[in-house]
């Protein structure tokens, strides 16, 4: 799209005006969007355009238009988190750290996307909008956090966005939805400017993360945001670190983690996927890294430390005496968790042990493929059944562990869309994305609902 904008193929005009008109269509049955800046995204649009004609610089992303998850500041706009105590919370004063630099490289903020209330959830419904659906079977959920982006993206109404993620937010509704996204390095994007803001024992286990229908566009994204901002002091310096070639890389694949056994669909897509690197010269071992199996208890031991009383007070404190039923279920799966402190310094070691044990098995390979979930797309309500929300394990995992993990659509089953899951050691983001590309060059990527 910003080629064809720059040569004139098309304007930028024409470009948002076509992607408004296509939310219109399919947002009634999707409603993956809750707000719409239809007027500024024109407005900026002609802006665009008037910049090129007059031959002022442009950016790699001029004239084309993004999305964003209501958890992330817009100027101007509200931002809810989903939750009823947001519902009417006063404009933000200005753009995330990452909006920022979207809008900087040209891009146009064209809508604010659904997600569940205060996004703990792996489906998108709150009190304020309602439920967001799956383009490829609205019964089923795009998932969560991030399932406006995903719904949206997949249907066609956006073509980048921006989501987040503790447990997975951005590659399960990505995997539910068959398009792509990368949780990046913990640390790796600032997250100034998302609501709630990062902090605490737990904010190593999330990142901020772009989500597309194509992998070269999420490479491009993370050329344009991988750097430091002055104020998310979790986010260090570091340079984006460039792939090798395929022939190279050292494969480990696991399609079973031991605590959550996946659908032989989701095994032999994972399969698929090692068999297809290693007959690109690869070389490829079956090994799942040590701890997985206890992942989803170290993740749900980290962030119910305190027994859920973080989020208990953050309610209260904006007023949501009022919440939404999945993240009810999600917080009492957090409460049994409860320590003090003294038995948290356990819980922390326990951490410490799974990430060296974790750096140790990264010495042995490049990457690791896995599934991202162990079905395809949930039918709503499925994710807070609890055989349902043991498949979380997949994508906790890399949140504990602190890794970039990117997925792409490999395979499908019926019309539902399934994933794979590529995961690489800490600040090699673009070598995840790399082995994804391969693999979507191979298998087809996004395919239309």
């Amino acid at each position: 799209m910003a080629r064809r904008i720059q040569a004139r193929e098309i304007s930028s005009v024409e470009l948002v005006s076509a992607h408004l008109a296509h939310i219109q269509a399919v947002n009634p049955s999707l409603n993956a969007v809750v707000e719409l800046f239809a007027e500024q995204a024109m407005e900026a649009a002609r802006r665009a355009d008037q910049d090129l004609a007059a031959g002022r610089p442009c950016g790699p992303l001029h004239g084309v238009p993004f999305s964003i998850k209501d958890s992330i500041d817009v100027a101007g706009s509200k931002t809810t988190a989903g939750t009823l105590g947001r519902k009417n919370a006063a404009a933000a004063c200005c753009d995330a750290t990452l909006v920022r630099r979207l809008k900087q490289a040209g891009g146009i903020a064209l809508a604010k996307t659904n997600l569940p209330d205060l996004l703990f959830a792996y489906e998108s419904d709150n009190f304020i909008y309602g439920r967001s659906n799956n383009p490829y079977d609205l019964m089923r959920t795009p998932g969560g956090s991030s399932g406006g982006e995903s719904a949206l993206i997949a249907a066609g109404g956006s073509p980048l966005g921006l989501g987040s993620d503790a447990a997975g937010s951005v590659r399960l509704p990505a995997a539910f939805c068959g398009i792509t996204s990368i949780k990046p390095t913990s640390g790796r994007l600032p997250r100034t400017g998302h609501v709630p803001p990062p902090g605490g024992w737990a904010e190593a286990l999330w990142q901020m993360g772009p989500m597309a229908r194509f992998t070269e566009d999420l490479v491009l994204a993370m050329r344009l945001l991988a750097r430091e901002d002055g104020q998310d002091f979790t986010s260090p310096p570091l340079p984006l670190l460039e792939p090798v070639t395929l022939k190279r890389l050292r494969v480990a694949f696991f399609s079973d983690n031991g605590f959550a056994p996946c659908a032989p669909e989701i095994k032999d897509a994972v399969k698929k996927c090692a068999a297809f690197l290693e007959g690109e010269g690869a070389a490829v071992t079956e090994q799942a890294p040590p701890g997985v199996a206890g992942a989803y208890h170290l993740e749900m031991a980290l962030l119910g430390a305190d027994g859920a009383d973080g989020i208990d007070s953050y309610l209260a404190a904006v007023g949501s005496r009022k919440v939404h039923p999945l993240l009810t279920f999600f917080v009492d799966q957090m409460r049994p968790h409860r320590v003090s402190a003294t038995q948290f310094a356990g819980v922390w070691a326990r951490w410490d042990g799974y990430r060296a044990a974790m750096l140790r098995f990264f010495r042995q390979y490049d990457v690791v493929l896995s599934p991202v979930y162990t079905h395809t797309a949930l039918k709503h309500g499925e994710s807070m059944m609890m055989e349902n929300f043991r498949g979380f394990s997949y994508t906790m995992a890399w949140n504990v562990a602190g890794y970039p993990a990117a997925t792409v659509r490999c395979a499908a089953q019926g019309k539902l869309p399934i994933n794979v899951q590529v995961v690489a050691k800490p600040w090699h983001d673009l070598l995840a994305l790399q082995v994804c590309s391969a693999i979507e060059s191979r298998y087809g990527g996004w395919q239309k609902a």
